[in-house]
């Protein structure tokens, strides 16, 4: 088998699946052979993933994380993305906000917690803020380094043709910088599931975060805790997954599309 040839269509599914099983089969066979009792077995965890479906907990938890990702990175992608786009444009106006942006982004947003708890008290505000922090500045990166590396041709081109500088920045910039874009926002989307789950362990009392600590905390129960776990990475896959399907757009693609 050539590992540098593209994969045939059956290996995309085959590989993956005999990897999860082959995880399966190590998870399983090392609690037998530890006798651990502490560390929940594959069977424990299905057990106790269904006991949270039975009653009714495992969907409003990922609701509730949803709902907040959805608010937090929402906010971000109607903020960042305009900026970004506005200071690829204008140079000038970058180099006097980039000093700040660059101050502020390193800071992690659980560093902003107790922050948050002040101004939004103990709730779905306080987490939302904490998520639109982590999501906000990769965008805001993202939409000004594809406006800045669009080839100066496009632009000239455009202006010959007599657009204006809002079509420019809309026909042109946009679609050809929208592959940069989309990486920064999927970043981002990584970023928000992470926040929501460590901010939802002390602010929020619901959600995927809070159910792994609660878990932990109300009876030591740790097949729901790998349960909550399994669950977050399942959707944090499944949320990547859709981004990566938007990268394969032919308009994403050519990083540009004609239009009339």
């Amino acid at each position: 088998m050539n590992f540098l040839s593209e994969p045939r269509k059956w290996e995309r599914f085959f590989w993956p699946i005999l990897a999860s099983a082959l995880l399966l089969a190590l998870w399983h066979y090392s609690v037998v052979w530890s006798g651990t009792k502490v560390f929940p077995s594959p069977r424990e965890v299905l057990n106790g993933m269904g006991d949270l479906l039975r009653h009714h907990v495992l969907w409003r938890d990922i609701v509730d994380s949803l709902r907040r990702v959805a608010a937090g990175f929402g906010a971000a992608v109607v903020l960042g993305v305009p900026l970004g786009l506005t200071l690829g444009w204008y140079p000038a106006a970058n180099q006097v906000v980039n000093p700040v942006m660059q101050l502020l982004r390193p800071i992690s947003p659980i560093a902003w917690i107790p922050v948050a708890i002040i101004f939004f008290g103990v709730g779905d505000r306080a987490a939302m803020f904490l998520i639109f922090l982590g999501a906000f500045f990769p965008i805001v990166v993202a939409c000004i380094s594809g406006v800045s590396n669009v080839p100066s041709v496009f632009r000239r081109a455009g202006r010959n043709f007599g657009l204006t500088a809002p079509q420019l920045l809309a026909k042109v910039l946009l679609p050809a910088a929208l592959p940069q874009i989309l990486i920064g926002l999927r970043i981002a989307l990584g970023i928000a599931w992470l926040v929501v789950v460590a901010a939802e362990m002390i602010a929020v009392d619901s959600g995927l975060g809070y159910l792994v600590i609660d878990s932990r905390n109300s009876g030591k129960r740790y097949d729901l805790v790998v349960a909550a776990i399994l669950m977050i990475g399942v959707i944090g896959l499944v949320l990547d997954l859709a981004f990566r399907r938007l990268e394969k757009l032919r308009s994403v693609r050519w990083g540009f599309r004609f239009e009339s």
